[in-house]
This record gives structure tokens, sequence and C-alpha cells, in this order.
């Protein structure tokens, strides 16, 4: 009997533990009615005021550094923002997830279709990211379920309050319902600004968010999703219709060189920038240094001469007792007063 209690008990254990490492996608039975919760008459207000409709095409983007994800939505002028949501959190440091369990939430270019939501979550609503893409799997990345779902919770995920991605969700719906089979979910590490770049400029994943930063900027010039794809293991962009790429292979000439010039003079200005705020902040650092240096070393000034003062007052009384140079008064011997002459 005790050996049966403890089985069923490492059983729970392990099957717990495996559900951590899982990721965000635990499912639940539960009823789809919050799934299928139409858009606030305020939200359907709103799109129409903006060009846009509900069925629209969607994109989302995900800023780490400051907890926002941005619902982008497609009108006749190219995608406008439609709004802002705080991230109630994420998982991990800033950086790309490497492998299962690392508890790190993941950055990157991601494609969401139908199947990647989840109505039935145990974070109220939910859908996948779609880790692992074509460019983890070039790394051997490993991970699962990794989520932007509700119940303000995460391992590894992005999790929303429940009214924001009950919004999130029917939006998405609504997208697909108009006849897009995707969207596009951008996820970065921070805005990808000059300043931004070189306040990280030693971090190790710089080299990866150089790759995504090309994404960025051409949405920022074009205001339309990117086209992505991967060769030599990078992220490449706006890949000619029927070019079949190996994710580790070399890329075609032709797709290494399909650079638009606004984006090369864009990343070139931005390196530029980088540069030059890298080394303001190196000199700040430097002054910042310096002044804690003299600081330092002007009350290690004072408190010599406070000891010294100290020693020699206490020599020229006898050797009065000291602390921190100051001199006991109760040991200092009494300074006789002068006599008293009186008259005969």
């Amino acid at each position: 009997m005790g050996r049966t209690l403890r089985s069923i008990f490492l059983l729970g254990a392990s099957l717990a533990v495996a559900g951590m490492l899982a990721g965000c996608g635990a499912f639940k039975p539960a009823s789809n009615a919050k799934a299928m919760a139409p858009l606030k008459q305020e939200t359907v207000s709103r799109l129409a005021g903006m060009g846009s409709s509900p069925g629209a095409g969607m994109m989302v983007r995900i800023f780490k550094e400051s907890s926002e994800l941005e619902v982008w939505k497609q009108t006749a002028s190219g995608y406008k923002l439609f709004k802002s949501y705080q991230i109630c959190a994420w998982s991990g440091d800033l950086g790309p997830k490497v492998k299962e369990g690392d508890r790190q939430s993941p950055e990157g270019f991601y494609t969401i279709t139908p199947g990647l939501m989840n109505p039935n979550s145990n974070y109220y609503l939910a859908f996948n990211t779609g880790f692992p893409n074509k460019f983890d799997r070039a790394y051997g990345r490993t991970g699962s379920d990794l989520m932007v779902h509700g119940d303000c919770s995460s391992r590894g995920c992005y999790s929303m309050t429940d009214e924001s991605i009950a919004e999130i969700y029917a939006l998405a719906r609504e997208t697909f319902k108009g006849g897009n089979p995707s969207f596009q979910l951008q996820i970065y590490p921070f805005r990808m600004t000059a300043a931004n770049l070189a306040k990280h400029a030693d971090n190790p994943n710089m080299s990866f968010w150089r790759d995504i930063k090309e994404g960025y900027d051409r949405f920022e010039l074009s205001r339309a999703p990117v086209n992505w794809d991967v060769c030599n293991r990078e992220y490449v962009f706006d890949v000619p219709g029927g070019t079949v790429l190996d994710a580790a292979g070399a890329c075609p000439v032709t797709v290494a060189q399909n650079i638009p010039q606004a984006v090369k003079d864009k990343m070139a200005a931005d390196e530029a920038a980088m540069a030059t705020e890298v080394a303001n902040l190196a000199d700040k650092a430097a002054r910042a240094a310096a002044e804690a240096q003299k600081a330092a070393d002007a009350e290690a000034a004072a408190k010599a001469r406070g000891e010294a003062i100290g020693s020699f007052i206490g020599g020229l009384f006898g050797g009065g007792q000291q602390v921190q140079g100051v001199i006991d008064p109760s040991i200092i011997p009494p300074i006789p007063r002068p006599r008293l002459h009186r008259s005969a």
C-alpha cells in the first residue's frame, strides 16, 4: 500500500513538472462562449474610424522591454496602429528562447494560423506563437506551447489581462473570418532604435538583434507585414516568389542583395547613430566613474586629516583617548585657574 501511494505521488509530481516545462498551452474542458464573444461596438466603430474593419488584415508586434503588445490593422493606405496593450508578464530576459524549460519567451517572426488559436486555454484564451519556426529549428532550438494568453501569469509566454486577450482573440478570429489565412507576429526585445541598441551594445544577442532589425526597419518604412524566410541561418525578407531556401544553406545572390535602398539608408544611419551613442555612453560612464573616484578620494583624505588632527591634540594633552579623531573630554586634565591676589 505504501509503495502504491508513493508511486502515485511520484507520478503526479512528474506530470506537474512536465506540465510546467511544456509552457502555457494547457487545455481544460470549457465552453467556447469566451472565444465566440462578439467585438464590442466601440471596437468596431474605432476600426471604421481608422479606415479598417474586423475582417481586414491584422499584424501584432511585441516589445519585451516596454511590455507592449501592438495590434495593427490593414487600411487602404497601409497598416495602421489600432491599439497598444500592456503585457502583464513575460518570462526570462531579453533575447530569444533557446531550449525547452529555459523559461524564456521567444523573439523573431512568426505566422499565426487558425490552428494555433486556443479557445479552451487554462489561461482564459490564448494563441500559440508558432515557436519553433524555421529560424529556430535551424539552430536546434526547442520548446512547445509558447503562448500569448490571459490570466496575467507567465512561464515562458506573454500574458495579458483577460480583458485584453479577449479583444485580441476576437480581432484575430474576425480577421480569419474575413478570409485572411494568417496574421504575422513580430517579437522584439525592444523598439529597434539606435539609442536602445546602443544601451545593449555589449549584449551577446546583438548579432541576432541586428538580423531581426532589418524586418523592423522594413515595416517601419512600408507599413506592411514583411515576407520573411531563412537561409544561412539568418532571416531574409521579401524573397522573390517561387524561391525555395534551405535554412542552413547559403543564401542565393538574388536574396542577399534584395534590400531596398531606403532600408539600406536607414540601417546605415542607425548604425552610425548607434556608434555615436555607444561612444557617448562610454564617455558618460567614464566621467561618472571619475567623479565617483574623486569623491572617494576626497572622503579618504578628509578622514585621514581628521585622524591626524586627533592624534596631534591627543599627544598635546598627554595622549588623550580618541574616537575617530575626537578627544574624549572626560580624560582631559582640568586647566588650573589663576590664583587670586588679595589686598592686605
